[in-house]
């Protein structure tokens, strides 16, 4: 089967080869909108199934399987950081090499990137499948939420590497301009998921089991979609056996600049482990099922800011690859202007109107009162995520591995654990939720102060003062990347 390439691309033109920047994000983001609108709406959905579900004898299992699920998510963060070093590492390589009209080691990156997720799957399913029940207690699962977690989790990480290959897959098919692919990929996923869903959980009344099963399935079937991809022919960058072949040149560059991402998950995922446990602590699984449900209005409220990040980050790594610097900053400004609006119109929603969207979970009472006083505290960073998300993904499109490593460690190490360990015992369980807008404040201004020299730099690069540095090396010589050094600058 033909399958879609990206409008206009071929092997002797790139769609990012443009000056469009406004446009051209507008083509990379709103598919990847599509997709990831339809991935949320899957988790979302997900969750108001588990919300309503029953078991077997009809008794209703709703808040403690939603908990259930909330403690399983720091467990899965650690091996999604795996991917992500793979994943992020390797889009950074593709997008500037194809910029600098390096195509042979795209490809090899490519290929790297697969033999490496094929190693990290097996070694990660090894770790955890045997130790579930200890990493579940240790986050902080309950007696009664314990069964619920376990059943979920051991499914999950089971299907490692169907997760992890396509996360990958779906970074690559991104870092060489092909969006639509992406989209394609996590809209299928995501109606086939919320249609098992429906069938596992609401009709044959299998609770997490049959979330489980419904996602590990739909996964699969989005990865037979990607593999298809470079398989049948379409895409621009070509799956090679032979690039299978290990190599430092490929693997070094590709962990430097992925390991912020590898930190910032498995980072993430223990301040999540101290965020559960106290939340338990000062709240009870009542509001550890509220904070799981605020988790998945975040997720919808965080997406359209974060597309566009992703939409920017292709096009950011092309333009500096390609000597393009005045593109380069053109396009960090348009995605932060975009994003910034995006997220204050979320914010507008979620702080306005939190109890509606809470109750189409679940209707609980006393479920729904304590969801309403989680947003009204862990929302009040909202306006400010855009700037954050753009701001720290532009680290990666660079290749500044140094500034990647250090804005992706510093928020849930430096600013969130502090913040969850102190301000409780100064706020009780409101400074467990209030630590997230502390911790998301002084991320931006640390993004910022690492951003500023960089985009000076550019601005004299693009008056031709001076040529900065990719990744520790020289630029390629003038004309590659299907543009002279000087094209497209306006000033």
């Amino acid at each position: 089967m033909k399958m879609p390439g990206a409008p206009g691309m071929s092997q002797e033109r790139n769609i990012m080869d443009t000056d469009r920047i406004g446009w051209l994000l507008v083509q990379l983001s709103l598919p990847a909108f599509m997709g990831m609108f339809v991935q949320t709406l899957y988790n979302v959905v997900n969750t108001i199934f588990i919300g309503h579900a029953v078991d077997k004898l009809g008794n209703p299992i709703g808040p403690l399987a939603i908990a259930g699920l909330s403690i399983c998510f720091p467990v899965q963060m650690i091996f999604m950081g795996m991917g992500m070093m793979v994943g992020m590492g390797g889009t950074s390589i593709i997008s500037r090499s194809i910029g600098a009209g390096e195509t042979e080691r795209a490809e090899r990156t490519l290929g790297n990137g697969v033999a490496c997720i094929m190693i990290i799957s097996v070694v990660v399913t090894a770790v955890i499948l045997p130790n579930i029940n200890g990493f579940l207690r240790l986050i902080g699962a309950s007696a009664d939420v314990l069964p619920y977690a376990r059943e979920y989790l051991v499914i999950i990480v089971s299907a490692t590497f169907i997760n992890l290959l396509g996360m990958t897959l779906l970074n690559f098919i991104r870092a060489e301009g092909n969006a639509r692919v992406g989209m394609i990929a996590n809209i299928a996923g995501a109606v086939i998921n919320i249609i098992l869903d429906a069938i596992f959980i609401i009709w044959m009344k299998m609770g997490v089991i049959g979330a489980a099963l419904g996602t590990v399935i739909a996964q699969f079937a989005a990865l037979i979609y990607m593999v298809s991809y470079y398989t049948s022919g379409s895409s621009y960058l070509k799956f090679r056996f032979r690039n299978l072949r290990l190599e430092g040149s490929i693997l070094r560059p590709m962990f430097s600049l992925g390991i912020s991402g590898f930190v910032q998950t498995v980072a993430s995922s223990a301040s999540a482990m101290f965020l559960l446990r106290q939340v338990v602590t000062y709240g009870g699984d009542i509001y550890l099922s509220a904070f799981g449900i605020i988790q998945r209005i975040m997720m919808f409220a965080t997406m359209p800011a974060m597309v566009v990040g992703q939409g920017a980050q292709p096009i950011l790594g092309f333009n500096y690859g390609a000597r393009r610097f005045a593109l380069a900053l053109k396009t960090f400004r348009i995605a932060a202007v975009s994003s910034s609006v995006l997220s204050i119109l979320a914010f507008s929603i979620v702080f306005g109107i939190p109890g509606p969207l809470i109750k189409i979970f679940n209707t609980d009472p006393a479920l729904v009162s304590a969801g309403v006083n989680v947003s009204r505290l862990v929302f009040w960073s909202m306006p400010i995520m855009g700037l954050v998300m753009v701001g720290s993904s532009s680290f990666l499109s660079l290749g500044k591995a140094v500034q990647a490593f250090i804005t992706a460690s510093a928020r849930p190490i430096i600013f969130l654990i502090p913040a969850v360990l102190i301000m409780p015992r100064l706020l009780g369980l409101n400074g467990v939720f209030l630590a997230f807008p502390v911790s998301d404040f002084f991320a931006l201004v640390l993004t910022m102060v690492l951003l500023i020299p960089i985009f000076r730099e550019f601005r004299r690069a693009a008056s031709g003062q001076i040529a900065p540095q990719m990744a520790g090396k020289p630029f390629p010589p003038p004309g590659m990347g299907g543009m002279s050094p000087g094209a497209g600058i306006t000033g």
